[in-house]
């Protein structure tokens, strides 16, 4: 159990800052919500850069950070904590939530609505006024320091009647959507991210906003800037750029050879051979 715990939460240090590059004011914002002690609510597609941002705010702010991968066996126990079995008795392990108020740290529940329903019910005394964490099986009553924030996040494409986040919880956050960035700031964020020259760094983006047209006509999702930074690094460190790109902007987006066949004509006429 204690092995679950663990894969559950990823606990992340704050001493070094990772590389961001603001696309608007979601930077002040953030500032703003956590000097106020707002819950913040974040929507964008897959690979734009919402875990990238919340791992940067909290090395900006200086507070740990406790990110959990939400999924639809996520219990309300796995966030708060439960009683385990020891050699001789149970004893209390706290969830990363529990830690995160108790420390005063920053929780990050990615992709929330893939939690089940009942599980997301457990935040709502934390995202008022009031900002307590109730933990019924010690009979606990956490007060949330100032230093405590709650942050979510989900991509609104998979949306539907089953997993979408109900309205009286979405209206307990303060709400950012992000999109992928411009051509010339995806560029910028190319060479910062990776260190690639310039003209690489052009050739790539506008070969992923050409792959990115395609998107609902013969692929589900569009080439995310996660997956162009994957493409860049394997190409700056000497790996082909047509194989690279095939790894990184091609393959992960569908299993279909003829789409898969057709992408790669695209990347051809880009990079040839």
């Amino acid at each position: 159990m204690d092995n679950q715990m663990d894969m559950l939460e990823n606990s992340t240090s704050t001493t070094q800052i990772p590389y961001y590059r603001p696309i608007g004011n979601e930077v002040t914002l953030f500032e703003q919500a956590y000097r106020h002690q707002l819950p913040i609510l974040i929507k964008g597609p897959t690979g734009c850069g919402k875990t990238r941002f919340v791992t940067y705010m909290a090395a900006q702010i200086g507070r740990p950070l406790y990110t959990v991968a939400c999924h639809d066996d996520l219990t309300a126990a796995d966030l708060v904590g439960r009683h385990l079995i020891g050699n001789d008795s149970t004893y209390w392990s706290d969830g990363p939530l529990t830690r995160a108020v108790r420390e005063g740290a920053i929780c990050y529940l990615d992709e929330v609505v893939e939690a089940r329903k009942d599980t997301t019910v457990v935040l709502h005394p934390l995202t008022d006024d009031r900002r307590i964490l109730p933990i019924e099986r010690t009979n606990e009553r956490l007060q949330a320091p100032p230093e405590f924030m709650l942050v979510v996040s989900y991509n609104p494409g998979y949306q539907n009647l089953l997993k979408g986040m109900k309205p009286s919880t979405r209206q307990r956050f303060v709400a950012l959507r992000f999109n992928y960035p411009s051509p010339s700031v995806e560029q910028e964020i190319l060479i910062g991210e990776t260190g690639i020259d310039k003209n690489l760094a052009q050739r790539l983006v506008n070969l992923t906003n050409a792959l990115r047209v395609l998107k609902d006509h013969d692929i589900e999702e569009a080439a995310s800037t996660r997956l162009l930074v994957y493409a860049a690094t394997l190409i700056k460190h000497g790996f082909d750029p047509v194989d690279a790109c095939r790894a990184a902007l091609v393959e992960p987006l569908t299993d279909d050879i003829e789409t898969v066949e057709a992408l790669m004509e695209v990347i051809l006429a880009t990079f040839g051979r």
